[in-house]
């Protein structure tokens, strides 16, 4: 039997692939003319991308339409290349950004978004780089704290990749799950597609030159602080919570989680969220409605800094839900305790970055 090119690609032609419902020649999938040796075919078959979901069973299936169309006999070897470049390996994402922050809490309620976002804003008034990436995978907060709720982030071609391009306001690139979900309903997703799902947002995103990349982090220990550990090198973690002791009891895991020694995340320092009251009528006085110098109290136990005690005004909490962060503000109280929060950040890490080696990232050791 002779084999020549019209065989094979007739052949090929009664392969539907499913991302485009069409056969492969029409989709111009079929990258070159068929290379024949003999009774050995070669074809090279163009896919959108590596992560194509429809990859593996096209391709046997193109393999098994050759069989059966031409011959049984024929030694059938298909090659794939992609149209989008593939993601880089892990270890080798996000090279331009020098520094990452956990923002982290043991339990919600805490205020831990609203220190993220308050934080990176701060810091990018300073003059800094900033990237936001809510990676609150099932509680999204940061579309409706930076009144970007309407936003849908489009894909834009970059170094033969197609990468998501953040929503940028206040001076600081934002990605969330929440951009690409139904705000009103809930998420229900498996932990696989979660953590799936947060990858793209790291690394399929042009997130481009930062000084500092925030991750607001669900509360909690979970599967996403697994995932973001396995793919990132963090710089340092910050944790978030308010004085009272049941707070204080999750912090300390949240903590003894990035001290493991098989993560050996380093601790900037703690947070004190809503460390009083503090009524817009009487701005000089103070109400512990929470207890008193809990965090410091932790800060000094664990040998870690307080970076900031917060307090809690309702300013805050009002021009979150209004879409303009209490750091926007520049002239008001709260604003000057975000700044020096932030100004407490770049010291820490500077410190941190002369003093310590830089993390590796969480190996996945196969059993």
């Amino acid at each position: 039997m002779t084999l020549y090119p019209k065989l094979i690609m007739d052949a090929l032609a009664t392969v539907t692939y499913p991302g485009t419902k069409k056969n492969l020649v029409e989709s111009g999938m079929v990258a070159d003319t068929p290379s024949i040796n003999g009774m050995k075919v070669k074809v090279v078959l163009e896919f959108p991308r590596d992560t194509d979901p429809f990859l593996k069973s096209t391709v046997k299936a193109a393999e098994a339409a050759i069989h059966y169309h031409v011959s049984k006999d024929v030694e059938v070897e298909i090659a794939t290349e992609f149209k989008s470049k593939p993601r880089p390996e892990v270890g080798k994402l996000l090279p331009q950004v020098k520094n990452i922050i956990a923002v982290s809490s043991g339990k919600g309620g805490v205020g831990k978004s609203t220190v993220s976002a308050n934080l990176a804003i701060s810091l990018a008034r300073l003059g800094y780089k900033v990237g936001l990436l809510d990676a609150d995978i099932f509680g999204p907060s940061m579309p409706k704290m930076f009144k970007v709720e309407d936003a849908r982030p489009y894909a834009v071609e970059k170094d033969g990749r197609q990468l998501i391009e953040p929503i940028e306001k206040y001076g600081v690139k934002l990605l969330s799950i929440g951009f690409f979900v139904n705000p009103t309903t809930a998420t229900l997703w498996r932990g696989g597609m979660a953590t799936n799902a947060l990858k793209q947002l790291i690394a399929d995103a042009d997130w481009g030159e930062l000084d500092y990349f925030i991750l607001d982090t669900p509360p909690g220990t979970s599967d996403i602080h697994l995932t973001l550990l396995q793919t990132l090198a963090i710089t340092g973690a910050i944790i978030v919570s308010t004085p009272q002791q049941v707070a204080l009891a999750d912090a300390r895991k949240g903590i003894d989680m990035y001290r493991n020694d098989k993560v050996n995340v380093p601790i900037l320092g703690l947070v004190e969220n809503m460390a009083w009251f503090t009524p817009a009528e009487l701005p000089e006085n103070k109400y512990f409605i929470f207890g008193k110098e809990g965090c410091k109290h932790l800060a000094e136990e664990m040998n870690t800094p307080l970076l900031a005690q917060i307090p809690l005004v309702q300013s805050i909490c009002e021009s979150g839900d209004a879409g303009e962060p209490a750091a926007c503000n520049i002239d008001t109280m709260t604003a000057q305790a975000f700044i020096n929060l932030a100004q407490a950040v770049v010291t820490v890490v500077n410190k941190r970055n002369r003093e310590q080696k830089p993390t590796k990232i969480v190996e996945v050791k196969k059993s």
